[in-house]
């Protein structure tokens, strides 16, 4: 129990389960009774003053499994999925049968090790599933240099990337990930691609004309897919899909 945490005549309401430094601040796990959901028990994740996660809005973390992996037909997929959370896209990945491997690319370790101490709800579901693997590693730099994403076999390439670590395509959880959004950048990622192979990402923002135009530079089809989450206000857009079908158009 974390030395913050706050109990209110016996009922939990709020409880902060971990508290670590990182690079790029402090980062805050936290489980709180939602009274909404009947009492229902949230995780929230903070990193500084920012909230970046909350397992009361996960339908557009799940859809961008299930629509990006629903566009292939192929039996022995390899899915990279760039940025762990709360682990909803990875483990509605392993859902899916034809996922032979899932390698999970995070930056920040505590969030790691939430999964593995069994922390947050799907942690064990996911370390336990033999097709996952999870590294610490930064996406963005392993997406920008020669090879695939897995240095374990780095001729491996991927049949589908999916990705889910800034809030949008420009606005970015440090300012060093905006070199990915460029044409270089995206070329860089669809070189560790499969021929056919899909990049889905995921969006708090919808389809922004710019960040379209760089993506049809590089890939031969596209299209977003607004999800509508249950309890919000608004709407988030998942996946920007982007399908690799003949290589990179020049």
């Amino acid at each position: 129990m974390g030395a913050r945490a706050a109990f209110i005549n016996m009922t939990l309401e709020f409880e902060e389960l971990d508290y670590q430094q990182t690079p790029l601040g402090e980062i805050v796990l936290r489980r709180r009774s939602e009274p909404r959901l009947n009492g229902k028990l949230v995780y929230e994740v903070k990193l500084g003053d920012e909230f970046l996660m909350s397992s009361m809005f996960t339908a557009a973390e799940i859809q961008l499994a299930h629509i990006g992996l629903s566009a292939l037909d192929n039996p022995c997929l390899d899915v990279v999925v760039g940025g762990l959370g709360l682990g909803y896209t990875a483990v509605a990945a392993l859902t899916i049968t034809s996922v032979r491997s899932l390698l999970v690319v995070e930056l920040m370790q505590p969030v790691i090790d939430w999964h593995r101490r069994g922390l947050v709800p799907l942690g064990k579901e996911l370390v336990s599933d033999p097709r996952c693997t999870i590294v610490h590693a930064d996406f963005f730099e392993l997406a920008s240099t020669d090879g695939g994403f897995d240095r374990t076999a780095p001729t491996q390439l991927a049949h589908a990337v999916l990705l889910d670590i800034d809030h949008s395509p420009s606005h970015w959880l440090t300012p060093g990930n905006s070199k990915f959004y460029s044409v270089q950048g995206l070329r860089g990622l669809a070189d560790k691609l499969h021929a056919g192979g899909v990049f889905g990402l995921w969006s708090n923002d919808p389809p922004e004309t710019a960040f379209t135009s760089l993506l049809d530079t590089v890939f031969r089809y596209s299209e977003s897919h607004p999800a509508l989450v249950p309890g919000a206000s608004h709407s988030k857009q998942p996946p920007f899909l982007r399908r690799l079908v003949h290589g990179i158009i020049e």
